[in-house]
C-alpha cells in the first residue's frame, strides 16, 4: 500500500511509474546512460542514504525515477523529500529531475529511522523509469549493498 504525503507530486511520481512501463513520448529512442553513486551508512536505528544520479548521455533525459529498496522495514510516519514517496515501509521512489547528458546531475539524501534495530540490513538501488529512453548499460543504475550497523559509509 502507498503512502502518498505529498498529493500532487504522489500523483504525478505514480503516473511516472505507470507510463513508465509503456514508455512516454518524452524520451522515446533516445539513448540515456544512467548511473546512481553514493554510499549508505547504518547506526543505532538509522539509515543514510546519500545518492548523485547522472546521465552519461548521449541524449538529455526529461525525467527519470529511482527506486530504493531496504531489507528491514522503515518506522512509519517519516517525511520524505518532496520529490520522493513511499511505495511501501521498505520502497521509496524519488524523481531525479533532468538530467542533461554529460552534465546533469541529481543529488538525494535520506535519513530514515528503521523499525527495529538490526545488525544489518540491503539496500537496493535502481532506475524505475527512464521516461522512455533505452539505456544499453543499466549495471551502473543497479546496485546491492550490504550495510552493517557500524554507522561506516558502504559505497556504491
Amino acid at each position: 500500500m502507498a503512502v502518498m504525503r505529498n498529493g500532487v507530486l504522489g500523483v504525478a511520481l505514480a503516473a511516472a511509474l505507470m507510463v513508465g512501463a509503456g514508455g512516454s513520448a518524452g524520451a522515446v529512442g533516445a539513448e540515456a546512460d544512467l548511473a546512481h553513486h553514493g554510499h549508505v551508512s547504518l547506526w543505532d536505528g538509522r539509515l543514510g542514504v546519500w545518492m548523485v544520479s547522472e546521465n552519461l548521455g548521449p541524449a538529455d533525459l526529461p525525467q527519470a525515477t529511482v527506486r530504493i529498496a531496504f531489507s528491514e522495514p522503515m518506522a512509519g510516519g517519516q517525511e520524505l523529500p518532496s520529490a520522493c514517496l513511499w511505495s511501501s515501509d521498505r520502497v521509496v521512489s524519488c524523481r531525479t529531475g533532468e538530467l542533461r547528458a554529460r552534465v546533469g546531475v541529481g543529488e538525494l539524501a535520506l535519513d530514515l529511522r528503521t523499525a527495529g534495530r538490526p545488525d544489518e540490513l540491503t539496500v537496493e538501488i535502481a532506475t524505475a523509469w527512464r521516461d522512455g529512453a533505452e539505456d544499453r548499460n543499466p549495471v551502473n543504475d543497479r546496485h546491492r549493498v550490504l550495510v552493517l550497523a557500524t554507522g561506516d559509509p558502504y559505497v556504491f
